[in-house]
């Protein structure tokens, strides 16, 4: 396995189209690494300017300290699983699993030594005389991904693998190439725009948008202290709720709203620094406490009772969908929608108006210029 190192690394194509731009990023021996971001964002560039397919228009890729930007992939070590499987429906699980040490020369009592540990690792050797078409979507996907695997690769790159699965077979997939790669330890990037399989998955995440970094991380530190509008809507489902608010005397004048929203104490210097300008207010729909909620706790004085440090809205139920163990609550907020999140006990009717409360430590504000970065406290 190899550890990979991105210096200013720059993709600009012949029609003047710059997909990556300025990409700096270390990546350790052993990662599991998630490029995520909507489509066109430059994560699938990335990935073949990895593998070698495509050549960097400026900066350099390390392995291991070495320079490969000139490297052929095979020079690189590289193996890559892609959506599509890619398998020959001629050839039985065996076959294509041998197929890529077959025309690099080795011997069969080799070969035969290596499919077999690798479909050990993978629970695969009951299927070695079947075909592709004799496969569920999971089972060719394993398949794909022992073929990969059984050269030893340097760098294991996965490029929307689960795409082509249904839900089912997504969720356990997501904990098999997790476990598959604890057994190996192979550096992985792994391109995803879902961002559940990055969030899952990953010990380190990369979210890009048009063909820049927003923001590398471990999964908590991206969910809980985003750097700006565009992580902290990316990641989460249903995804974090922004409120458009202009600052007035120290409250939050929200558009559709009669009344300003009184803030804590602890948000007065924000509220300073913004006097009279706009800035976007920000909380995850499972945040939320409920009016009900409020009153009950408030009379208990414990540890486990929700502060009084927050600030309390006021909203219209729109609809509400039962997931079984949540609800999502759709509203209106002033002239802004958001969503809710519920427990399923409770019942929530439409038209009708809801009061509820957002802990202080829950909200996140964003400036409302450039890369709307998150305001700090």
């Amino acid at each position: 396995m190899s550890s990979l190192r991105f210096e200013h690394v720059d993709k600009i194509y012949e029609n003047g189209f710059k997909a990556v731009s300025d990409f700096n990023l270390n990546i350790n021996h052993g990662e599991f690494v998630v490029f995520v971001g909507p489509s066109g964002c430059g994560k699938s560039t990335m990935m073949r300017i990895i593998s070698g397919l495509e050549r960097l228009t400026k900066g350099n890729l390390f392995f291991d300290d070495k320079i490969v930007n000139d490297k052929t992939p095979r020079q690189r070590g590289i193996a890559m699983v892609f959506q599509s499987y890619a398998l020959y429906p001629h050839l039985d699980v065996y076959e294509n699993m041998a197929f890529g040490l077959s025309l690099e020369g080795f011997d069969e009592d080799f070969i035969e030594k290596r499919v077999h540990e690798i479909a050990d690792v993978l629970d695969m050797r009951r299927l070695l005389l079947r075909r592709p078409r004799e496969l569920s979507g999971g089972q060719n996907q394993r398949v794909a991904v022992g073929r990969a695997l059984i050269r030893h690769p340097n760098v294991f790159l996965m490029d929307e693998p689960l795409s082509n699965l249904d839900a089912k077979n997504r969720v356990t997939m997501r904990s098999e190439i997790i476990d598959i790669h604890r057994k190996v330890n192979a550096t992985t990037i792994y391109v995803t725009h879902d961002q559940t399989e990055a969030m899952t998955m990953a010990d380190k995440i990369v979210v890009m948008r048009d063909g820049k970094i927003q923001q590398v991380g471990i999964p908590k530190q991206l969910y809980f202290h985003p750097d700006n509008k565009f992580v902290a809507g990316f990641l989460g489902e249903p995804p974090m709720n922004f409120v458009p608010c202009i600052v007035q005397n120290s409250k939050l004048k929200i558009e559709g709203v009669q009344d300003c929203v009184d803030c804590p104490p602890k948000f007065a210097p924000l509220l300073a620094r913004f006097e009279g300008k706009s800035v976007t207010m920000g909380f995850r729909p499972e945040s939320v406490v409920y009016d009900s909620d409020i009153a009950n706790s408030l009379d208990v004085h414990s540890s486990s009772s929700i502060s009084r440090q927050g600030i309390k809205l006021e909203c219209k139920i729109q609809v509400s969908e039962i997931l079984g163990d949540a609800i999502n609550v759709y509203v209106f907020l002033g002239k802004n929608a958001a969503v809710l999140k519920s427990l399923p006990t409770k019942n929530f009717v439409p038209d009708q108006n809801l009061k509820f409360f957002v802990p202080q430590d829950c909200i996140y504000f964003f400036e409302t210029d450039g890369d709307e970065k998150t305001v700090r406290v």
